[in-house]
């Protein structure tokens, strides 16, 4: 186990009024982009009304500013992977965690077979399926229902509130699975699964479907970068050590085969959803969410991506961006 430098990244979002003035901003810029299109091979989320369109911004002093559809409701879908590595890394240590799930970048897509077969030791990294999979079969418990109950608990203490299964959701997946099935059957084969696998991608499944809004997910983002303090509560959801990791991954894979051209842009760790919803962390700071169903090809939210850059650009929150030192 490690310990956290005193040496850490700070700094704080300009005042709510500058912050909010671009949040609206943002909206009004992007809520008329009709770019991408709906996911479809979930049946029940191309039912999704892709005019919807909700910003937030959580501050890790725990204040709130949305936009537009923040409080629509919506299936978690991938963004449950960094939060479900977050409690793994909590449960069983962040070393552990890295040598049995992996954590370097598959450069595939997120449901990608080949990312597997082509590991010699089948690792990937927690923020692709086979890997978040994985991830979930290593949840404390004995049986099914403990292992469920500290995920749901796990994920209700990031969030601030009780957050529960969208059941037509969990229902349409579970009869769309065969793939998530093959690729929990395939770690099992090779001994990178610690759980039995159809149990596995049921409960894999089961999180996915968490139902959450963009304020939900803006301040589970701010609870990552606030050192694993919910900045609501003041819980302390998870030790600060675990969150460097977790968005070191994010930044490496959040967005897939995309994740190089999304850190090019905005410079930040980032997640998305294929149900529409994407998040942002600037650590120290704070998280943005965004929900806007249309996506791009790679599956990633077409307005939460354009959001999260002019944000990142005009709040000054690139983790890589500098001014040069004046010299008198």
């Amino acid at each position: 186990m490690h310990t956290v430098s005193e040496w850490i990244s700070t700094g704080h979002l300009p005042s709510a009024e500058v912050v909010q003035a671009l949040v609206l901003e943002a909206h009004q810029r992007y809520a008329p982009v009709r770019e991408g299109k709906v996911a479809d091979y979930i049946p029940a989320l191309a039912a999704a009304a892709a005019e919807q369109f909700g910003i937030c911004v959580a501050g890790c002093g725990g204040q709130l500013i949305e936009a537009g559809d923040s409080r629509a409701s919506f299936s978690i879908q991938s963004i449950s992977k960094p939060f479900q590595f977050a409690l793994i890394c909590q449960a069983i240590g962040e070393d552990e965690a890295r040598d049995k799930l992996g954590v370097n970048s598959t450069g595939l897509p997120f449901n990608s077979v080949l990312a597997v077969e082509r590991s010699s030791e089948g690792l990937s990294n927690p923020m692709v399926n086979a890997g978040a999979i994985a991830a979930t079969s290593l949840a404390p418990g004995s049986t099914p229902e403990q292992k469920w109950a500290f995920i749901q608990a796990g994920f209700s203490r990031f969030a601030g509130r009780p957050l529960e299964v969208d059941e037509q959701v969990y229902s349409s997946e579970l009869a769309t699975n065969r793939r998530n099935a093959g690729i929990a059957s395939l770690l099992s084969a090779q001994q990178r699964l610690w759980w039995d696998p159809e149990e596995a991608t049921d409960l894999y499944t089961r999180q996915c479907s968490l139902r959450v809004t963009s304020a939900d997910l803006a301040v589970m983002a701010a609870t990552l970068a606030n050192g694993g303090r919910q900045p609501i509560t003041g819980e302390q959801v998870i030790d600060a050590i675990h969150c460097q990791h977790v968005l070191a991954v994010m930044v490496t894979a959040g967005l897939y085969e995309t994740s190089g051209d999304w850190l090019y842009a905005t410079g930040l760790p980032g997640k998305s959803g294929v149900a529409g919803g994407m998040i942002t962390v600037a650590p120290g700071k704070g998280g943005l969410a965004t929900y806007a169903p249309p996506l791009d090809e790679a599956g990633n939210s077409v307005r939460g991506q354009l959001t999260a850059r002019f944000l990142s650009e005009t709040l000054g929150l690139n983790l890589f961006a500098s001014r040069p030192e004046s010299h008198q």
